[in-house]
């Protein structure tokens, strides 16, 4: 039961990432979950760094969770752009007949 409200908790933040950045329509809900998890540990070592505790990696609340979740989208959307463009935006190269 943990694994599964850890699991919602992921979504629900990235989601709010994702709300808060205005990425489209849609929700992208692998990357939502993702960038959830892997930024509540990112808003916790955040703000235990803020608190004067020093890097300490530890899960935070949801408000952490979501600002680690815009850092982590954000990061991941530069990593995408510097990729190049996807193979729907490359021009393609018709033959004459």
């Amino acid at each position: 039961m943990l694994i599964i409200g850890i699991l919602l908790f992921g979504m629900i933040a990235g989601a709010g990432a994702q709300l808060i950045l205005q990425r489209g329509t849609d929700i992208n809900w692998p990357l939502a979950l993702v960038t959830g998890i892997i930024g509540s540990f990112v808003g916790g070592l955040f703000f235990s760094f803020l608190a004067g505790d020093g890097l300490n990696l530890r899960p935070s609340g949801i408000l952490g969770s979501i600002f680690g979740a815009v850092a982590v989208t954000l990061v991941w959307e530069w990593i995408q752009g510097r990729r190049g463009p996807k193979k729907e935006e490359r021009s393609r190269h018709h033959v004459g007949s």
